[in-house]
């Protein structure tokens, strides 16, 4: 009887019922009779239970997908007010400009620095239309805001280093908007430096098509949004434009908005002499002695939690800043942890089957550009391609959508960013629509341009290869996705651009023997992975180098140490026991799992003996 009510309780969902409970004792069932059967009304009540709940996490799931994209709004207007002025006296310089790779380093900080691609092309739109710039000199900088937009969903896979086989494909399907940025930049810019193409053909088409003034871009997520991001931040855009265009008044001007609305004029006029003639028609034949116009100004104070706040703008984007990346984190986290519950089972199968799957036979070539037009469509409804490629890198880390399916969902969202800067471009003044449609155009063909380098042929997409590569060396090495950020959006484009201030011959002196070693090392490591008969014997691996010049594991032990000693410390001051051992420190910090560590970089397989039991896949430590 005890066993039998313990199964029966067991598939009621209830295993802990006969755990520490006495039995209430019954006669002893006759010969022949068969059990009770099992209680089916507990059992629906479980699965409608489960039902509901699941039910619930869809809305919930909304409610934090709201909140993520509301926190990389707040995140933008924080960089911009940490920023901002400094952004708009770099664009100012036109010296520096005229320098197309210094434009282009120039596009590369301003977009970091600001969050916004859109900005900083504003920013540069506004230049051109003015005649501070010229538009040849204006595309290498739309081509390094086309790189500084591609971090923020590499910031997002960070959130995802918790399980090395998710931060693997995260950090992948991020960096694959990278190598393609990248790629294209380094084909691109010398051409167009050569041949001034992309001045050309957009001027042909600007010349070609009658183009008038339309409406404004529709904001179809910003009416969804701003309800909210208003409460917390307003931003006046403009100071950042007139500081870049020479407007000196707006220098010391704050960046928060304390006054909105257009402002309302009430006119008094006392009239103190003799009134004008009856039959005044000019006002320049008219007398106006006598007449005295009182202006009674009236405006609405905005309505925001910084609006009379005595903080300057670093103050509150430092501020904002925190605030908005614990929101980013926490949304994306709590996102994770949902998508996880909802996407398993059949669920995720029949979801990657249907994301996956390539189209019929016959049409199965198409596939990737049907993905390119859903990309770029989701990108002009969100109005942005850092909310789009961020959105999708937690499905990425899930396993729900592959990295060659999100290649080309990444390549049509940046199609779909230029479409949004085409339609801001036509809502522009008559005298300043040619310029601003020729920049808009210039963004949309170098990414069309990129497109028929890196993707219609299958051994031309290297941004997939390389985005595998590094997704792989982050899964061993996680320290690695920082130093990723670091050097190449912060530490290589301030390189380049103080090189690039020494005038051509110092970067072409320096910079075309790296390129060479650069393609140098990509052929030698290219041959040594396919064919490493065809090196000499020397050359077939790199062993013949120092440890630190072809592997990260002399780094990692620094790393390593160094976080152990700030551990040691740590605990030394909480009065724990000090030493314990490197080994197992190293596992307890997690920097060594044995059921998680990738193999180390040997010339030859070797076995490790003695090595410490297995932890199961969920004990992954940060």
């Amino acid at each position: 009887r005890r066993a039998r009510s313990c199964l029966v309780a067991a598939q009621c969902g209830e295993e802990g019922w006969c755990t520490g409970h006495s039995l209430p004792t019954a006669p002893a069932p006759k010969v022949g009779a068969t059990s009770p059967p099992p209680l089916p009304q507990l059992g629906c009540w479980a699965r409608v239970q489960s039902f509901c709940v699941s039910l619930l996490k869809v809305p919930l799931m909304f409610g934090f997908l709201y909140l993520f994209v509301c926190s990389l709004d707040v995140l933008s207007s924080a960089f911009q007010l940490a920023g901002g002025k400094v952004a708009g006296d770099i664009f100012k310089d036109n010296a520096i400009l005229s320098n197309p790779v210094a434009g282009l380093v120039v596009g590369i900080l301003v977009t970091v620095l600001v969050q916004s691609s859109s900005t900083s092309t504003s920013i540069i739109v506004s230049m051109v239309s003015s005649g501070l710039l010229e538009v040849r000199s204006a595309i290498p900088i739309i081509m390094g805001s086309n790189i500084g937009t591609s971090v923020t969903n590499t910031i997002v896979a960070l959130m995802q280093a918790g399980d090395r086989s998710e931060f693997k494909r995260a950090f992948a399907g991020a960096t694959v908007h990278d190598c393609f940025n990248w790629l294209s930049v380094l084909v691109l810019l010398p051409l167009e430096v050569v041949s001034g193409y992309l001045h050309h053909v957009t001027r042909l088409v600007v010349a070609t098509f009658n183009i008038r003034s339309g409406k404004d871009a529709p904001d179809l997520l910003k009416i969804i949004t701003e309800p909210f991001t208003k409460l917390i931040i307003q931003l006046d855009k403009s100071v950042i434009t007139g500081i870049a265009t020479g407007d000196e008044s707006l220098r010391n001007r704050s960046l928060i908005r304390v006054w909105c609305g257009p402002p309302t004029f009430s006119l008094q006029m006392a009239t103190v002499g003799l009134g004008p003639p009856p039959n005044c028609t000019s006002p320049g034949h008219c007398s106006t002695k006598g007449i005295e116009v009182l202006h009674n100004i009236t405006r609405q104070k905005c309505k925001h939690l910084f609006t009379d706040t005595p903080l300057p703008d670093l103050a509150v984007g430092l501020v904002l800043l925190a605030g908005s990346l614990i929101v980013l984190c926490t949304c994306l986290i709590l996102l994770v942890k949902l998508l996880n519950s909802l996407l398993k089972g059949q669920v995720a199968k029949a979801i990657q089957k249907v994301i996956n799957t390539d189209l019929p036979h016959p049409l199965s070539w198409l596939t990737g550009y049907f993905a390119m037009v859903v990309g770029a469509g989701m990108t002009f409804v969100v109005q942005s391609s850092s909310v789009f490629t961020s959105a999708i890198t937690p499905l990425i880390g899930l396993g729900v959508i592959s990295i060659e399916r999100a290649y080309p969902l990444t390549l049509g969202s940046n199609i779909g960013t230029t479409t949004t800067a085409i339609l801001a471009a036509l809502a522009s003044p008559g005298d300043k629509l040619a310029s601003s449609f020729q920049i808009a155009l210039c963004h949309f063909f170098f990414n069309i341009s990129g497109i028929l380098l890196w993707y219609p042929l299958p051994f031309t997409r290297l941004p997939i290869r390389m985005a595998k590569a590094l997704g792989e060396r982050t899964a061993k090495y996680r320290w690695f996705a920082v130093l990723y950020l670091i050097i190449c959006f912060l530490l290589l484009p301030s390189l380049i651009f103080g090189i690039s201030m020494a005038g051509w011959r110092a970067l072409v002196g320096v910079g075309a023997p790296f390129l060479g070693l650069l393609f140098f090392v990509g052929l030698v490591n290219a041959l040594q992975a396919h064919s490493p008969g065809r090196l000499p014997k020397w050359l077939q691996t790199w062993d013949f180098l120092p440890a630190w010049m072809h592997s990260l594991q002399p780094l990692d032990r620094v790393i390593t140490q160094a976080t152990l000693c700030c551990t040691d410390r740590c605990r030394s001051t909480e009065g724990w026991e000090e030493h314990e051992g490197s080994p197992r420190d190293k596992a307890r910090l997690g920097l060594d799992n044995p059921a998680l560590s990738y193999p180390e970089e040997m010339p030859s397989p070797t076995i490790r003996v003695g090595s410490p039991r297995p932890l199961p896949h969920g004990a992954t430590r940060l």
